[in-house]
């Protein structure tokens, strides 16, 4: 299964003590692809390094580098999709760009996304993804 993961749920989900670190685990033991883009690591990064440290930026990004169930994804087209929060972009044109099954977000923005039959995207949030992960 290959997913794009919004930056929240990643940035959250890194620490031990956070309730949605399963999320960091499961990529760990390679039970799903990640998909990102060269925009999405940039904010991955950024938003690590404002929330948490700039260490563990640094240490994530080595990290999802060397993971093989990492994939960097060229994007091509821009498809602006989502108009409310233009930035988010980024995440529905890797998730086309990658052949992914699923972007998991919780943010509403995304919503609007659901209800496009072409490209067709499915949007799941955190729970719904647990569920499919870990049952």
């Amino acid at each position: 299964m290959r997913v794009v993961i919004d930056t929240n749920i990643l940035w959250v989900s890194i620490s031990r003590k956070s309730t949605t670190h399963w999320v960091f685990e499961e990529l760990l033991k390679q039970k799903f692809e990640l998909c990102v883009s060269s925009e999405i690591l940039t904010e991955y990064e950024e938003i690590i390094s404002k929330r948490l440290s700039p260490t563990i930026a640094t240490s994530t990004m080595e990290l999802l580098d060397t993971l093989s169930n990492v994939f960097k994804v060229e994007v091509y087209y821009r498809w602006n999709l989502i108009t409310v929060d233009p930035d988010d972009n980024k995440f529905t044109d890797c998730a086309i760009a990658g052949g992914c099954n699923f972007i998991v977000t919780q943010d509403h923005h995304f919503n609007g996304v659901k209800n496009h039959s072409f490209p067709p995207i499915s949007v799941i949030n955190l729970e719904q993804f647990r569920q499919i992960l870990v049952g």
